[in-house]
């Protein structure tokens, strides 16, 4: 990967291509894998008195959905994400349910929300992401009314979830192409340092700021193990240019590093995590607007 920094349309292009794509077919796994996050946020949810939630980077909507059941009909929960492919998933999941929720496919951070329309704003790592995070929080200042409560679920750093860079690091004597993560861009461990995500959220017109550590236990099926670390993260994004040979190697010899996780029939891995509370400050107006 060269120095250059992600730009929007780097994004758009990812999240509506093959990374889009992968995340919707591997649904099933992905939801059962990150279902402990989920009803983290939905119980941080029930604490919060709100009528009407945004949730950020909904992916296929099951975190949207799930605040939608418990809201029921007196309230409403839409989602929004930039991928096409997982917005349409998502939609067809509500109609599947029979859920009231919808599903707006928009990059949040641009998106013209109607000003002070929500009573609180949710995200389970889809707020990471973004290329201006002052300005993207900013703008979900401005959609959220005088008050609203924020919260999100966001990675740690990399040293706290060795699981999630296992694939890569096992991989990288074979793949010199293999993408590297940059601290600063945007990205799954962009909010690993919790200092910079107060900042990100003052500057943008939020107050009332916790971050509190969680630390959870995370489980997908052993059969699933090698379809997830070769379509999914930097080494799903080049695995598929490789020669065959290497991709067998890259195979053997990530699947082997993964041993540590795998306990018969099952994975199992810490999720080391942030949980961010905020509340839509009224007193002054976010810089990034």
């Amino acid at each position: 990967m060269d120095g250059k920094p992600r730009t929007d349309d780097d994004m758009a292009a990812r999240w509506n291509g093959p990374a889009g794509h992968v995340w919707v077919e591997a649904q099933a796994v992905l939801d059962g894998m990150l279902r402990p996050f989920e009803d983290l946020l939905v119980a941080e949810m029930s604490a919060v008195p709100a009528g009407r939630v945004l949730d950020v980077g909904c992916g296929t909507g099951g975190t949207t959905l799930a605040v939608a059941r418990r809201l029921g009909p007196a309230g409403s929960c839409v989602g929004v994400d930039i991928s096409e492919p997982m917005i349409t998933a998502a939609r067809a999941r509500a109609e599947r349910e029979g859920t009231e929720a919808s599903f707006i496919r928009a990059d949040a951070q641009e998106h013209a929300f109607e000003p002070a329309a929500f009573d609180a704003v949710m995200s389970r790592f889809g707020v990471m992401f973004f290329n201006d995070f002052v300005r993207a929080f900013a703008n979900l200042r401005h959609a959220a009314r005088d008050g609203a409560e924020l919260r999100f679920v966001t990675w740690r750093g990399p040293a706290d979830n060795p699981f999630m860079t296992t694939a890569e690091r096992a991989a990288a004597p074979f793949l010199p192409n293999l993408p590297t993560r940059r601290p600063d861009e945007p990205g799954q461990f962009a909010f690993a340092d919790p200092d910079r995500v107060r900042h990100i959220l003052t500057e943008s017109g939020w107050d009332g700021i916790g971050i509190r550590p969680v630390d959870v236990t995370c489980t997908l099926p052993e059969r699933e193990l090698v379809g997830y670390f070769t379509r999914l993260g930097p080494l799903g994004q080049v695995l598929g240019d490789a020669d065959e040979q290497t991709r067998a190697q890259v195979v053997e010899t990530v699947r082997a590093a993964f041993d540590p996780f795998v306990h018969g029939t099952e994975v199992r891995f810490t999720g080391a995590c942030w949980m961010v509370a905020a509340r839509a400050s009224s007193s002054a107006a976010p810089q990034g607007s």
